[in-house]
């Protein structure tokens, strides 16, 4: 039960986070959408290999990953389909196989905040599963993909058999309230060029060539995950290019000038 409370605090106390960064936020009634798929016997073996190479489950006895592929359902979506709104009840969480899963909150007068974008591998939607409310931002699909989805009731019952599974989960929720709590820092303290130099970081970090990355969404999307318009974003890029900081390939960037970065992300001001 202590580790149970540990979950649940943690869960509340990112809730607030994501409350505080966008106010009063009108609340949504959309259900889940998803096409729902039977597991066949290969689709299961393939199932297991997702769930077992998902952080969220890392370390996990084979007996564990076998049950949780037996109680997930497997989905599919389309591209701008809403898989869950703001206020729409929390009946499960989902993990992503192919695609991206935009994360947002709408303020009053129809300004859209991305909160988070997530990919292959990753999970989304977990945070009330534990308390049993609302999800407290949207959720959609940025392109065609598929997700695994794990119901609350089936999940929560294995839990309480398993609780190595709410450790390692408690895990993921740690990192991603540092995550969160960066993000209120940057879109409170920081002006947009550090915004955008702290992110470029962030990506080269998980890149898996240093000090190069590829974005994989579009400018729009990256500004609106900042806090900025198209305009501000693709003007800073592009001074951040001339003073040789950056350089810019499409969609690729390779990051020249680690220190003047840094110096932008800890809150520098540059010429901008």
């Amino acid at each position: 039960m202590r580790r149970m409370s540990l979950v649940l605090d943690l869960c509340q106390s990112r809730k607030n986070f994501s409350d505080w960064i966008l106010k009063a936020c009108e609340q949504l009634e959309f259900g889940i959408y998803g096409a729902h798929c039977n597991h066949d016997r290969g689709a299961e073996v393939k199932i297991t290999d997702i769930i077992a190479g998902a952080s969220l489950f890392d370390g996990l006895l084979t007996a564990q990953i076998d049950v949780l592929a037996q109680i997930c359902v497997d989905q599919k979506f389309d591209k701008g389909q809403v898989l869950f709104s703001e206020g729409s009840r929390a009946n499960g969480f989902y993990l992503v196989v192919s695609g991206k899963i935009k994360i947002s909150k709408l303020s009053r007068d129809g300004k859209e905040q991305i909160l988070h974008i997530f990919g292959p591998g990753e999970i989304f939607g977990e945070v009330p599963v534990f308390s049993g409310g609302s999800y407290p931002a949207n959720a959609e699909a940025l392109d065609s993909g598929r997700a695994l989805f794990f119901p609350r009731a089936a999940f929560i019952a294995l839990i309480e058999r398993e609780p190595s599974i709410a450790l390692n989960m408690l895990g993921i929720l740690s990192q991603r309230l540092r995550r969160f709590t960066q993000l209120v820092e940057d879109l409170s303290l920081k002006e947009v060029p550090g915004r955008l130099a702290a992110h470029l970081i962030f990506l080269s970090e998980r890149s898996e060539s240093p000090g190069k990355l590829e974005l994989d969404i579009t400018k729009a999307q990256l500004a609106s995950l900042l806090g900025t318009i198209p305009e501000t974003l693709s003007r800073i890029l592009a001074k951040m290019a001339q003073q040789g900081i950056i350089s810019i390939d499409g969609r690729k960037i390779r990051l020249l000038d680690r220190k003047a970065i840094e110096s932008l992300a800890s809150g520098m001001k540059g010429q901008f």
